[in-house]
């Protein structure tokens, strides 16, 4: 057993007293949220940790035919559990004006008992979930917002148009991963700092101060199956990639896909690479699968903390101005060099493939 209570690493709570220390006129609000959704990501650990054990696994009500959440996703137990466990650590300290989260139609309001604060908290209690019942690693991921000094000033009840800020207006984002080890990975505007919790102390603390990601890679993520609908740039950028060292990019890539997105942002946090999930035609109702607040935006932030680049496909991810809060968006991540080349490739004119020289522009007789 490690002899962690000599360690002279710092903890969670150490790190944003210092971090604290640099703005003397904070109140302690912003520490002590930061405190509480740690807290819950820790309970939700235990959970995720126990498993069938605890009866865990499996869909939420499945004996009346499991539910759906507000984006037609059939709930896992864990999203549930989770959910309440976000909801139940963060909103009694009177630091929350309220919160959102994926698996909520609404805004949640503060209880009457309790007293409002200053900040709105949106959140995927656990990404991933479909995952759970083959043990793949899985996580939360959260974003903190400052309420607008309306909602601060009146204490009125928060509505769905108070979340709705571009990923540059973040206080903090986050994510915690329930892999081999518990870790939780923070930004507050400062770096990226990654936290693992110790199991003998309860505590998380600092193992991966200032996290970088490489800006080449020669590793992408992306969901194979989709590749008939995708847009012609994104095709371009992986047919390069498949094409190795006798293509246009002359070297080899490899191909990931976890489909946990934690995960896969993980990954890239820790050794580089690239993520996409980009708008295609699957569904032209949807200009793409993941949600911009409690997952592009806090994701985003993190991989630009980290010298990454966080992107639509065409334009930087916190520049993009919500309008709905379970608003979904494409979305690109990871090392700079490679996002900045996708995103060149979709301002680049669509260049036509001739397959078959029958029907080429210039017919047979080509010189």
């Amino acid at each position: 057993m490690p002899l962690t209570i000599r360690s002279n690493r710092s903890t969670l709570t150490q790190f944003l007293i210092e971090e604290r220390r640099r703005h003397p006129s904070a109140s302690g609000d912003f520490n002590a949220l930061v405190l509480d959704v740690a807290l819950a990501c820790k309970g939700i650990a235990k959970a995720v940790a126990y498993g069938e054990l605890a009866g865990m696994t499996g869909n939420h009500a499945s004996e009346s035919g499991a539910s759906v959440n507000v984006q037609g996703e059939t709930q896992k137990k864990l999203d549930v559990l989770s959910n309440e466990v976000f909801m139940r650590r963060t909103e009694w300290a009177g630091n929350l004006a309220g919160m959102a989260s994926e698996e909520m139609d609404s805004p949640y309001q503060i209880p009457a008992q309790f007293p409002r604060g200053k900040y709105l908290i949106v959140f995927d209690p656990l990404d991933g979930s479909s995952n759970i019942d083959v043990n793949v690693s899985v996580g939360s991921i959260f974003s903190i917002l400052r309420a607008p000094q309306d909602v601060i000033d009146s204490g009125r009840d928060v509505v769905d148009a108070d979340f709705f800020q571009p990923g540059a207006k973040q206080m903090a984002a986050g994510y915690a991963l329930y892999g081999p080890t518990t870790m939780l990975v923070l930004t507050v505007g400062t770096g990226v700092n990654g936290f693992t919790l110790d199991p003998t102390l309860g505590e998380f603390m600092l193992t991966h101060p200032m996290m970088q990601i490489p800006a080449d890679t020669q590793e992408f993520a992306i969901n194979a199956s989709n590749a008939r609908f995708w847009e012609a740039p994104v095709k371009r950028y992986v047919d390069e990639c498949l094409a190795g060292k006798t293509g246009a990019r002359g070297k080899d890539f490899n191909m990931r896909w976890i489909a946990s997105m934690v995960a896969e942002a993980h990954r890239i946090l820790m050794r580089g690479g690239v993520f996409m999930y980009p708008r295609d035609t699957k569904d032209p109702s949807k200009p793409g699968r993941l949600r911009l607040l409690y997952e592009a935006n806090p994701v985003g932030m993190i991989m630009e903390q980290a010298g990454g680049r966080a992107s639509t496909g065409e334009m930087p991810m916190m520049n993009v101005q919500p309008t709905s809060l379970h608003q979904r968006i494409g979305f690109v991540f990871g090392s700079k060099n490679e996002v900045e080349r996708i995103e060149r490739y979709h301002r680049e004119p669509v260049q036509v493939e001739l397959t078959n020289p029958l029907f080429a522009e210039r017919s047979l007789f080509r010189d």
